[in-house]
């Protein structure tokens, strides 16, 4: 199924998630600002010019471009009660044909954290790629040492699949993570598998 034309908008109890527009740019990069230890554990080093307004334009044109060409759904994640920030969550690496599948990534502010905000997002954004853009499987990895991402990804329905060895470069160091994934008809652990 293709993403469509119309706006790009995907709902849950508590949150609006919809694609970063040039307006977001000051309660991003605050949020980011103000999260920043919280944060960069477990990010790839921020580039000197993360928090600026050029490279902001520049993540919004990347996100348009990408949503365009069916290849990610990049969204921010806002809460709907008075519309705030909290945090990002993208759907990336979409491929068609035989894989359907995707990766997801994900942060959430520090003020917002353990609040259920991103198990809610994670939901979310796996229903929907499930049942409106045919996706079979979604992908997410992590440091291993992470237990509030790991926890996030388990509630959510993701299981363990193993570890990946130097999957990606985090805080400047190739780092191992574990890999999870969510599957829409999920038969892991069933004997009837025929």
């Amino acid at each position: 199924m293709r993403f469509g034309r119309r706006k790009l908008t995907v709902e849950t109890d508590r949150l609006t998630m919809r694609p970063p527009q040039h307006g977001d740019f000051r309660d991003w990069s605050e949020l980011r600002r103000e999260s920043a230890d919280f944060l960069q554990p477990w990010e790839p080093t921020w580039a000197d010019d993360h928090l600026t307004r050029k490279s902001f334009t520049n993540r919004v044109y990347w996100s348009q471009r990408a949503i365009g060409a069916e290849t990610a759904i990049p969204l921010f994640i806002f809460r709907r009660t008075d519309a705030m920030l909290v945090g990002a969550i993208t759907l990336d690496n979409l491929r068609r044909g035989p894989a359907q599948s995707g990766t997801l990534g994900y942060w959430i502010g520090a003020p917002h954290a353990r609040r259920g905000y991103m198990s809610e997002a994670i939901a979310g954004l796996v229903h929907h790629a499930f049942l409106k853009l045919d996706i079979s499987r979604v992908e997410a990895a992590c440091l291993p040492e992470n237990t509030a991402s790991r926890g996030v990804l388990e509630r959510a329905g993701f299981k363990y699949e193993g570890v990946a060895q130097s999957y990606l470069q985090i805080a400047g160091r190739w780092r191992n993570h574990v890999l999870y994934s969510n599957l829409r008809a999920d038969r892991r652990g069933r004997t009837d598998v025929g």
